[in-house]
């Protein structure tokens, strides 16, 4: 079996969401690999990195589910266990 059948059989097994997400990554290969033609006077990429896309970050990490609203109270905590240890 080649790597490409393994692959094929392996997507046919993957539930919906899995495969969305497999559909995303395919589409951020294919833009890396998108380059301006050689012989062009500026051959650089055709996908410039966007600096407000932080969607990269998404899923990365785990925090409370309430962090964006108590960010405050949590940082409090934090900083007592970190420098008040007199």
């Amino acid at each position: 079996m080649t790597i490409l059948e393994q692959i094929q059989q392996d997507i046919q097994a993957l539930p919906e969401d899995a495969l969305n997400l497999l559909a995303q990554f395919i589409q951020l290969l294919k833009r890396g690999h998108q380059l301006a033609p050689q012989n062009s006077p500026d051959a650089k990429s055709t996908l410039a990195p966007d600096p407000t896309d932080w969607s990269d970050f998404i899923g990365c990490m785990e925090a409370e589910e309430d962090l964006s609203v108590n960010y405050k109270a949590y940082l409090s905590e934090e900083l007592a266990k970190k420098y008040d240890h007199h």
